[in-house]
């Protein structure tokens, strides 16, 4: 039995449920980003660098294996992307290359993010000098050319992958922490807050339970369109010797050898850029498709 009140009145329109639309919201959201053509196309040329970075290892040959005999082949069924100045197989190292590629973008814009958010966090919520003291640091390390600094830790620690991820996380944690202040000034001021200080909750719990659910969302999708740009910082820092250490395979050397030899063979350069073209691509367009898809400044989240 219900009761009079339970009841819906003739010719009402039934109550919304909020907990059911949310499901259908995110069902949405997502179908939207799968019927993007651009998402869709970025999620295929991601998930081939992925499938790439996976089946390194699983050629017959090796990466770093010297062959001069067979130097400057063409494409063909035993070598697919043929071979580079010294015999090495250019599909095995581009193989490799994309766990490089996958490692430093990956890896490096998580830290970065993770690291600003922090920051960001600390910044925006606490008193006024504290924030203009981390405002100047983060003003001062986005001031410093990328280039400059990465010439200034290979001086130090020499060529290597863990200098590459240094340089990105100094790089970009900036403006992930820039990011993070600004909206964490914004949300501080909501009423939701004010009423959880009522309450006596701390301030750790209000920026880790309230403040940083709110800010991660548009964070995130910024994150996504960094990784390309953080592709292409790796690639230009070992294509100038300042990344990854030789032998060890990374698409901005191989490039870099197919520049120096290119009178002889098309195919290193072919090797070395065409990764760099799909992986950056994919990863621009999935995040273009998730700015359009979630960003309710633009009507994706409506």
């Amino acid at each position: 039995m219900t009761s009079p009140a339970d009841s819906p009145t003739p010719g009402a329109a039934p109550k919304p449920d909020p907990a059911g639309d949310r499901p259908a919201k995110r069902r949405g959201a997502f179908g939207r980003l799968i019927s993007d053509p651009l998402g869709m196309l970025g999620v295929v040329l991601i998930a081939l660098t992925v499938l790439a970075a996976l089946c390194a290892g699983m050629t017959s040959w090796d990466p770093i294996a010297l062959n001069p005999l067979a130097r400057f082949q063409p494409a063909s069924s035993e070598h697919w992307l043929g071979t580079d100045n010294l015999g090495r197989d250019l599909f095995t190292r581009v193989l490799y290359g994309a766990r490089i590629a996958l490692t430093v973008s990956i890896g490096a814009t998580v830290i970065a993010m993770v690291i600003g958010v922090a920051a960001g966090l600390i910044a925006g919520y606490g008193p006024r000098w504290l924030d203009n003291v981390m405002l100047l640091i983060f003003d001062a390390m986005k001031s410093i050319p990328t280039v400059m600094l990465a010439l200034m830790l290979v001086t130090v620690t020499g060529p290597s992958l863990y200098a590459v991820l240094l340089v990105v996380v100094l790089v970009n944690a900036p403006a992930y922490a820039r990011m993070a202040r600004t909206q964490t000034l914004a949300i501080r001021r909501a009423e939701f807050i004010d009423a959880e200080q009522a309450l006596g909750a701390g301030q750790a719990r209000i920026m880790l339970r309230h403040v940083l659910p709110n800010i991660v969302g548009p964070i995130l999708i910024v994150a996504a369109m960094d990784i390309p740009v953080v592709v292409g910082i790796e690639a230009g820092l070992s294509f100038l010797g300042l990344g990854v250490r030789p032998p060890t395979p990374s698409w901005g050397s191989i490039l870099f050898d197919g520049f120096s030899y290119i009178r002889e063979s098309a195919w290193p350069v072919i090797a070395g850029g065409l990764p760099i073209v799909i992986t950056t691509l994919g990863f621009t367009f999935l995040g273009e498709a998730l700015r359009d898809t979630f960003d309710p400044k633009l009507g994706g989240g409506n």
